[in-house]
């Protein structure tokens, strides 16, 4: 089967039709005026979205979430909570290129309103059922006993089954350095042989460090395939612990 069959997410791009030439030229379509007329190829597993804040990764991690069937404000295609409606309307002009393959597992992971997720998890226990309690998939204990860094590793070991589409943006906020490896590994493990698909939406390079993985830098409404080197993360970090001078710089009146 080949890279392409193989993925659950193959492209990504935008349909204008219907939309009018203001629409393009305003919030949400005007970040990516690359993916009117070229598709973005998805090709490796484990895909990440970098760029500085903006740049509309998260929109566009977002907006595939939507189309691909979950929530707006994460969990899993089952789950239907609403906090506050602040999506964008990209996903109804997204097109989307699917492979043969259809994930049996998948988790939309979001760090800006995890603890809206977490308080529906909860819920759904509240509720009563005649299943076994739904927190039993998460760890067994309320994610909101715990640290925001270890509700988020809960969520990762224990709920990723595999064989699924994992959609994380900025999981970096809530994981210490300790546990961004950990999550490295969970993902070099469940996208092994291409088993599960992961898109990330990213600020960490220690993340983006993951071999094999391919990574997409978003600026200035392109969209451009790096390597881990040339990514503006990469280097940018590098420079500031290499010397005092960027400190020096920023700090400067």
């Amino acid at each position: 089967m080949s890279d392409f069959a193989r993925q659950y997410v193959n492209e990504i791009g935008i349909d204008s039709e219907g939309l009018s030439k203001r629409e393009l030229s305003a919030y949400p379509y005007a970040l990516f005026p690359s993916l009117l007329t070229s598709r973005l190829n998805i090709t490796a597993p484990v895909t990440f979205f970098v760029g500085d804040n903006g740049s509309g990764k998260s929109t566009l991690l977002e907006a595939v979430a939507v189309f691909m069937g979950f929530n707006p404000e994460g969990g899993t295609r089952n789950f239907r909570f609403s906090t506050y409606d602040s999506h964008s309307p990209l996903a109804k002009h997204l097109y989307v290129n699917r492979g043969v393959r259809k994930p049996t597992d998948g988790f939309f992971l979001r760090a800006e309103s995890f603890y809206n997720t977490a308080t529906y998890i909860a819920s759904l226990d509240d509720a009563g059922g005649l299943g076994a309690p739904v927190i039993g998939s998460y760890g067994g204990v309320s994610l909101h006993e715990k640290s925001h860094g270890e509700s988020f590793l809960s969520v990762i070991i224990n709920r990723f089954g595999g064989n699924g589409l994992y959609l994380l943006d900025e999981p970096e906020s809530a994981l210490s350095f300790v546990g961004q490896l950990s999550l490295l590994r969970v993902m070099r493990d469940l996208a092994r042989d291409g088993a599960s698909q992961f898109i990330v939406a990213t600020h960490s390079p220690i993340l983006t460090r993951l071999p094999d993985a391919d990574i997409f830098q978003f600026a200035n409404g392109e969209i451009e395939k790096r390597e881990y080197e040339d990514t503006d993360i990469t280097r940018l970090y590098r420079a500031f612990f290499a010397s005092d001078k960027m400190l020096r710089e920023t700090l400067e009146d």
